[in-house]
């Protein structure tokens, strides 16, 4: 975080995130609450708004998104694209069959599952999360993406923590952050 505390939306002034350091997602690691965001319907809007902006000249098909707090812009973005919302899930979420992808997080690993029909050749995914940190969560989503045929039309995040670097696991794909911390 800056010195002068969490980042705000410029128009609406509305505190996006505000730092949480209790023992999630693993104690010592900060994690940044957006529920503030959420709370404030034109805040919110403006939010999607700007991801919709950054997105639509990609011309996605299909937005691919990561559990779980990636789903709550992923769902109003895709429906203002007028395009499909592919869920990318944690092992065990996903009801069909899934191909799976791991990765190395800043506190250990994980792994993300995505279902063997989700996507076709023809689809351009929009990958969207609420942060880029490391940049692990969102260079498995494209692996898997790509695996089952598709492209990768570009990404957008809400946050982007730049000291973590997680902008170079997305070279040469569109990139798109709300906000940088």
């Amino acid at each position: 975080m800056t010195p002068c505390g969490p980042p705000k939306l410029p128009h609406y002034g509305h505190r996006i995130a505000y730092p949480h350091r209790a023992r999630y997602p693993q104690a010592g690691h900060p994690f940044l609450r957006i529920t503030p965001l959420l709370k404030s319907g034109a805040a919110f809007r403006h939010v999607t708004d700007l991801m919709y902006e950054a997105a639509l000249p990609w011309q996605p098909t299909v937005v691919a998104t990561v559990d779980a707090r990636g789903f709550l812009f992923a769902a109003p973005l895709a429906q203002r694209l007028g395009v499909g919302l592919v869920p990318v899930r944690k092992p065990g979420k996903l009801p069909y069959k899934t191909i799976s992808a791991s990765y190395d997080l800043e506190y250990g690993s994980a792994t993300l599952n995505m279902h063997t029909d989700a996507l076709t050749p023809r689809d351009r995914a929009l990958i969207v999360d609420d942060v880029l940190a490391t940049g692990g969560t969102a260079a498995a989503t494209m692996s898997l993406v790509r695996r089952l045929g598709a492209s990768v039309a570009g990404c957008a995040v809400l946050l982007e923590l730049d000291a973590m670097g997680g902008r170079k696991a997305l070279e040469g794909v569109p990139f798109f952050t709300v906000l940088h911390v």
